[in-house]
């Protein structure tokens, strides 16, 4: 008799679901890939054995005391209470911090409780964070503002052990990153600028955070 074949259903594959919030950069605005920084940072570490899915949620010139009130509210309407519980996708949070706080003349104080408020209510959640800090703006003094504001962000994400990207520091007096603010028609960059803030991203441990690389 001829045996019949046993039929088996396959293991769930695991996926990392990235649920990331901020301002007109983090969407990419200016790109004509239409990739941003994110979705450059995200191919670079997509692969057969790491499958990763990315929800966004971007606010044009959002302030930190924007972002503080509605955060929760969006990344819940992202979350998957079914794959958690069935351990088929892991959660993670990325925060693209912008520069309104400076135009906006929050005091460096609001902007780091304002931070710290979002990171400790991922804490209690337990979905782990990742701080892509605010990029230099083409008005030099306003990017002054913007490095004073990055360094209040990054403490707070220091405090907590939490990684956190300076792409200020990075990027202010860049040739290239000038160069491409100088060509676009608004305070965002193009295509060079947007992957110079991934490689930063990706220096910055975001393969080790995400667990695909080391």
């Amino acid at each position: 008799m001829q045996s019949q074949p046993t039929s088996s259903t396959p293991a769930q594959e695991s996926r990392i679901r990235v649920i990331a919030l901020g301002d007109e950069l983090l969407a990419g605005v200016g790109d004509a890939r239409a990739l941003g920084w994110l979705g450059r940072a995200v191919a670079s570490e997509q692969g057969t054995s790491s499958r990763i899915d990315v929800f966004s949620a971007a606010l044009p010139e959002e302030t930190s005391a924007e972002l503080a009130e509605r955060w929760s509210a969006d990344v819940e309407r992202r979350f998957s209470r079914d794959g958690q519980a069935d351990g088929s996708i892991e959660h993670r949070v990325v925060l693209g911090m912008g520069r309104a706080d400076v135009a906006a003349g929050v005091s460096l104080a609001r902007s780091r409780l304002n931070l710290a408020k979002v990171l400790d209510g991922l804490e209690r959640l337990r979905i782990p964070a990742f701080v892509v800090g605010p990029a230099p703006s083409r008005d030099p003094g306003l990017s002054a503002g913007i490095q004073d504001l990055s360094g209040a962000f990054e403490d707070v994400c220091s405090r907590r052990r939490i990684p956190y990207v300076d792409t200020v520091g990075g990027l202010t007096g860049h040739e290239q990153w000038e160069g491409d603010l100088a060509r676009s028609a608004g305070d965002h960059p193009g295509q060079t600028g947007y992957g110079l803030m991934a490689w930063l991203v990706l220096h910055g441990g975001f393969g080790a955070w995400l667990g695909t690389s080391a």
